[in-house]
């Protein structure tokens, strides 16, 4: 059983989250789930097509760019038009912005932007790799995302801001970047009924992507705070891990979540 810790500040919880994910980018644990890692026995093509990724891209996909850390497929409910630009919050090691790279073309352009220096790094030599040219990978933070105001297009997430501490200013930077009449599609994970205690104060619960969600209306309310109009849920699924050797304070965290997909759009 994981040991608990208090959670006192958003620094420590930064540095916890940044290294559960430098460790994933690596290779020294595997990821699933968002962060369940190796607590997971779900491969990671498997667990991408219950998200909603379809073979044709799971086949597309350069090798290493799947990690199995997302609780959606965000581009299933886009559609993205050749030439486009378009920024994931939270890339990781690349499987959304490799996908919209696909359906921007080379006329389009791709931005991912992760806090995590290893899965940069893996992302960059993915794209390196494999040849493409429309897609780059910056370091940053998405409450400081270092991308100019009002140019891009779409805005993509995959189970990232509710490992941030400020999701409100998450919310405002990504008003910040769009175009006027800019799209937003976050797949992320929120909370059917408030979390006790003994799970919210726990780290391993936060970097699992547990602790740090919120109730579905405040997420909503957040956005539309934020500035965004056309807020609204387009789809819902039920959020489980299988494993029975995880933690059981992360796992009465699961039990009050779910995943959804939210789109939005910035007014004018």
């Amino acid at each position: 059983m994981t040991a608990l810790r208090i959670v006192e500040s958003a620094e420590p919880i930064v540095g916890e989250v940044q290294k559960r994910y430098a460790k994933i980018a690596t290779g020294e644990i595997s990821g699933c789930g968002c962060g369940a890692g190796s607590c997971c026995s779900t491969a990671e093509s498997d667990l991408a097509a219950e998200l909603g990724y379809s073979a044709a891209e799971l086949a597309a996909l350069p090798e290493g760019a799947n990690l199995g850390l997302g609780c959606g497929a965000p581009l299933a409910h886009l559609a993205l038009a050749p030439g486009e630009t378009v920024l994931d919050l939270g890339s990781g090691a690349g499987i959304d912005a490799f996908l919209a790279a696909r359906e921007v073309g080379p006329t389009g352009r791709v931005i991912g932007v992760d806090m995590t220096p290893p899965m940069i790094e893996k992302a960059r030599a993915t794209a390196a790799r494999h040849g493409f040219t429309n897609v780059e990978f910056r370091l940053g933070e998405i409450e400081h995302l270092p991308v100019p105001d009002a140019s891009v297009d779409v805005v993509i997430s995959n189970c990232v801001i509710n490992l941030s501490p400020d999701k409100h200013q998450v919310f405002r930077e990504a008003l910040r970047v769009l175009k006027p009449g800019g799209r937003l599609l976050i797949s992320d994970l929120v909370l059917t009924r408030p979390l006790p205690e003994n799970v919210r104060s726990s780290v391993s619960a936060y970097v699992g992507c547990v602790a740090g969600a919120l109730l579905e209306s405040d997420y909503l309310d957040h956005m539309r705070k934020a500035g965004f109009g056309d807020v609204e849920v387009v789809h819902r699924n039920a959020y489980t891990v299988g494993d029975e050797s995880l933690d059981p304070v992360y796992r009465e965290g699961v039990s009050a979540v779910v995943s959804v997909k939210v789109r939005a759009r910035k007014r004018g």
